[in-house]
């Protein structure tokens, strides 16, 4: 684990054997300033009294002040190289994360909730720096100040110095005890932070939900249950890790009235050699050891959290996409067909039954396939195949007579365009979110796919046109709006394969037909696969399939479906006998009623950027 963190240093490798080098110095410094101050300042005003040359004294003092100076200008260098250093390391860990996630395939996402990933990527980096920094400025200091004066003390103190032999075991069993009850605590709590970040999360995606069902208390509720968790937690970790105060002080004024006490007896009496230098430098060596002692606690505290923390990462970063790619990928789509031979799938290896079974299937390029199903029926899973979302369990799947599996990822994706059964877009203009598709599209290809999609109906009509701002997820634009706009901009990839997985669901019937007519006109040699819920969407396809619980039951034509396929028939009987009645009830034309706007979806005719 560390040596797979320590790849993030990179080019913040001389920041941090800086720092390291600083400390160092800072440290021997921090040690020798008593030694001098007790030997050559107050032994030598103790030996002189009056007699003392105010000429040594100036030396001295000038001496001791550029120790001081030069401590100080240590301290501040390694300050500023760790600062570097740990936010350096920090940023290329969150890269690293970030793009190593980018490579992920969906069943490698399916095992970190989107939550816990962004946990990962804040909280935790944010741990792991701390303790970076700490390891490289504080623990290391701590350490070399606890043996540097531990030396001087015993050197200088001889039996006097034996009153750490008491204090540094007390201390170090006592903030052992302390971080072994607190870690517990502090592991429990990062579970607790991923599910509190799960429901903020799920709270503000569906935040028209919950107001449309007038449920925020109870979102409330579910939120202050893991909110009020958290805070127990760390308030009785907190009162464990508190213990190291008063523990901390009993050792330091244990160790002050002891050394003055007795030391001062020793003085007095000339035992032990025991002088007033020795007195002082021993209080401030005492001082450096409590210090430093305290420190060695708090860091491992810190990197016992950190630990758990840079755990969470590696699972991340040790993650291997379980989508081998090609050792020589193929870089080129010849075309637009699309075969399944004997394909079955399942998401999870653990799961019971297939998504998809047996399935083989031909489409030539150029074809419009429609799909029909029920709920359930895995229409989406069978297209998520095609530009490899994920892989077959079994079976082979090929576009252009080439396995998936062969194909240079980027170049299956660009020659597969799917515009999904959610729609996604993002914070930016219109134009920003359509050039995902082909960012060197030029403004005429922008409005003719718009105007293909019937997305420029409503674009027209807002007053900063194709520089209209979507906010982001296209929160202000309706549901038939994005589903436009996401079909336009997969028309700019001009792709071989074109999938639409229910994505017209939230335009009405006239707008379907006329996308359906553009799609033909604009993309004659691509193949065209609709998924769709009426059966006017994919009526004039060259082909239709029936799926059922993973399996296609039925395929042809219209004519040959509704000749040979009972449930096609019924599906169709159910629409249209649906469609006649509210033909029956239609008002003329010219009238707008509500009815009329609720067939047509005249949510999507309204201006809502």
């Amino acid at each position: 684990m560390l040596k797979r963190l320590a790849r993030c240093v990179r080019e913040y490798k001389r920041p941090t054997m800086l720092t390291l080098l600083f400390i160092v110095c800072e440290s021997i410094i921090e040690t020798v300033i008593p030694y001098v101050t007790a030997t050559y300042l107050i032994n030598e005003i103790q030996k002189k009294g009056r007699a003392v040359d105010v000429g040594y004294l100036w030396m001295i003092g000038g001496i001791l002040a550029a120790l001081a100076l030069l401590s100080l200008a240590c301290g501040g260098l390694a300050g500023f190289t760790c600062a570097r250093a740990s936010a350096g390391f920090a940023k290329n860990l969150r890269h690293d994360v970030f793009s190593h996630i980018q490579d992920f395939t969906f069943s490698n996402i399916d095992r970190f909730s989107s939550a816990s990933l962004v946990t990962r990527l804040t909280s935790d980096v944010s741990n792991v720096q701390m303790s970076f920094m700490m390891i490289i400025r504080t623990a290391v200091r701590a350490p070399l100040m606890l043996i540097f004066a531990v030396i001087m003390a015993a050197s200088m103190g001889g039996w006097l110095a034996l009153t750490f032999a008491f204090v540094i075991p007390l201390l170090v069993v006592g903030l052992y005890l302390i971080a072994r009850f607190a870690m517990p605590t502090f592991r429990r709590v990062f579970n607790r932070y991923d599910r509190l970040n799960a429901s903020v999360e799920e709270n503000v995606r569906g935040v028209r939900v919950v107001k449309g069902f007038s449920r925020q208390e109870y979102e409330k509720e579910k939120f202050a249950v893991e909110s009020d968790a958290i805070g127990r937690d760390f308030t009785r970790a907190e009162r464990i890790v508190a213990v190291n105060t008063p523990l901390m002080n009993f050792c330091m004024y244990f160790n002050m009235i002891f050394i003055l006490s007795v030391g001062a007896m020793l003085a007095i009496r000339g035992i032990g050699g025991v002088n007033i230098g020795h007195i002082s430098a021993l209080l401030t060596y005492g001082m450096q050891i409590l210090m430093s002692l305290m420190m060695l606690s708090m860091i491992y505290v810190i990197l016992t959290i950190s630990a758990e923390s840079a755990k969470r990462i590696c699972q991340v970063l040790d993650e291997a996409p379980d989508m081998p790619l090609s050792d020589h990928p193929v870089t080129e789509v010849p075309d637009g067909s699309v075969d399944f031979e004997g394909v079955s799938f399942k998401y999870s290896a653990k799961a019971e039954n297939d998504a998809l079974s047996g399935v083989d299937l031909h489409i030539s390029s150029g074809m419009t396939v429609g799909i029909l199903g029920v709920t359930g029926s895995s229409k989406s899973t069978l297209v998520q195949l095609i530009p490899r979302l994920y892989d077959a369990t079994e079976g082979v799947v090929r576009v252009g007579g080439v396995d998936v599996r062969d194909y240079d990822l980027d170049t299956l994706r660009h020659a597969v365009s799917m515009v999904l059964q959610k729609n996604l877009l993002f914070a930016g203009t219109i134009k920003e979110n359509l050039r995902w598709g082909n960012p060197d599209a030029t403004d005429e290809q922008i409005r003719e796919a718009c105007r293909i999609a019937c997305a420029d109906e409503f674009i027209d009509t807002f007053p900063d046109g194709y520089d209209t701002h979507i906010e982001q997820g296209g929160a202000n634009v309706s549901g038939g709006q994005r589903q436009r706009l996401c079909i336009a901009r997969a028309l700019l990839a001009a792709p071989r394969v074109l999938i639409l997985d229910d994505s017209t669901s939230a335009v009405d019937t006239r707008t379907d037909a006329s996308i359906r007519a553009g799609l033909r006109a604009c993309l004659p040699d691509a193949t065209k696969i609709i998924i769709a819920q009426r059966v006017a969407s994919v009526s004039d396809a060259d082909l239709i399939l029936v799926m059922e619980q993973g399996r296609i039951i039925a395929r042809g034509t219209h004519e040959q479906l509704l000749a040979s396929s009972e449930i096609y028939r019924e599906i169709y009987r159910q629409q249209t006998g649906g469609a006649e009645k509210e033909q029956e009830k239609e008002p003329a034309p010219d009238q707008d009623t509500t009815a009329d706007r609720e067939q047509t979806g005249g949510a999507d005719d309204e201006q809502k950027a």
